[in-house]
């Protein structure tokens, strides 16, 4: 698959003067809500409703979604407010039951992406036909695994595709529920920049109170739309509570997001932006030449440790490097999640070279 400035082309032809929203609630419960959170969201940036209808949860004995019942609440929510429709299937009998249903968009959600066997199938369902595909990252950070999702509907001939950013699971805990991860999803923009970027922030953030700032790094990212789980009485959700909002704080996030040129023709602009970027490489040079001095001396204890017979791995030494580098880190504006993970990376690399070393 190339990029083709014809992926846009369902986007574009939206017309939009703002991102593409796509709202509704993390599952369909009942056809009044379904129908009460849809007429909500019918006067507002909201292009199209979403809703789960099937659910598939990490642990079962949680609620799993409707089934095929909801379909016919989204077909009617479609009826009444004009907006466009949307829903997650995972089989080739959930394409059946939504097509027989006229949803408009179908996405393929995180669990789904991770195989390919279940991908095909659904693109075997799906061809032939002219609905829009949404595919999710998968759960873990493989952006092969997300593109190779999204070549099998290109192979199917289905023209009308886009990928959903929903962040990655990872076994330690942080302030998300999954990890953004903003730089596989920069990749991906860079390698496919006409094929249609949306943020999923309810998901990346597990709770409410960070999901303007997901929108906002995702517009300043230049991303072409987001999915926010919305819901008229988020705290008594079936499903996923914490990270649902209500149509009303929606409609103030879309007010107060700033929507950012992607560049500026000022000279002045242009000026300043090319000593700035130059500032960055050689700094970025530097760090080079920096790490490149810190494995030559990892290499050097690796010689020593390989001399007297001792295990690569020193564990009190890592942690008291570890917790210093954080606080270090702090004093100078940088957070500990960086911090970690960078020195985790630095450690690796470290491990790795005198790993050879024992070994020659």
């Amino acid at each position: 698959m190339e990029n083709n400035k014809e992926q846009r082309k369902w986007l574009d032809d939206f017309g939009l003067d703002h991102p593409l929203v796509i709202a509704g609630p993390c599952s369909a419960e009942t056809e009044e809500q379904v129908l009460k959170i849809a007429h909500q969201l019918k006067d507002t940036d909201a292009t199209v409703l979403r809703a789960g209808i099937w659910k598939p949860r990490t642990r079962p004995g949680n609620f799993e979604g409707v089934g095929a019942l909801g379909l016919k609440w989204l077909k009617k929510a479609k009826e009444e407010t004009g907006m466009l429709t949307t829903t997650e299937v995972a089989n080739a009998h959930h394409v059946d039951l939504a097509l027989e249903n006229d949803v408009d968009i179908l996405w393929i959600g995180a669990r789904t992406t991770v195989s390919p066997f279940i991908v095909q199938d659904i693109a075997d369902a799906l061809k032939g036909t002219d609905k829009t595909v949404l595919v999710k990252n998968p759960v873990n950070p493989d952006l092969s695994l997300w593109l190779g999702a999204v070549e099998r509907f290109h192979t199917a001939d289905i023209k009308n595709l886009g990928v959903i950013h929903r962040g990655f699971s990872a076994y330690e805990k942080t302030k998300y529920r999954n990890n953004p991860e903003w730089q596989i999803a920069i990749e991906l923009q860079n390698k496919f920049p006409d094929l249609p970027l949306i943020l999923d922030p309810s998901h990346i953030a597990g709770r409410r109170d960070i999901i303007f700032d997901l929108c906002q790094t995702a517009l300043d990212l230049n991303y072409d739309g987001l999915m926010v789980e919305t819901h008229h009485t988020p705290d008594d959700a079936w499903s996923d509570a914490a990270q649902q909002i209500t149509p009303a704080t929606l409609v103030q996030i879309m007010k107060d997001l700033k929507i950012r040129k992607e560049i500026s023709e000022s000279e002045e602009f242009q000026n300043k932006l090319s000593t700035l970027r130059a500032k960055i490489d050689v700094a970025d040079n530097q760090l080079i030449e920096l790490l490149s001095k810190r494995m030559k001396i990892s290499d050097e204890i690796g010689q020593v440790k390989k001399a007297q017979n001792v295990s690569v791995l020193q564990t009190k030494r890592w942690n008291e490097i570890l917790g210093n580098m954080v606080l270090e880190g702090e004093q100078h504006g940088l957070s500990e999640e960086f911090i970690l993970r960078l020195f985790k990376a630095v450690h690796q690399e470290s491990i790795n070279h005198q790993e050879k070393i024992m070994k020659a």
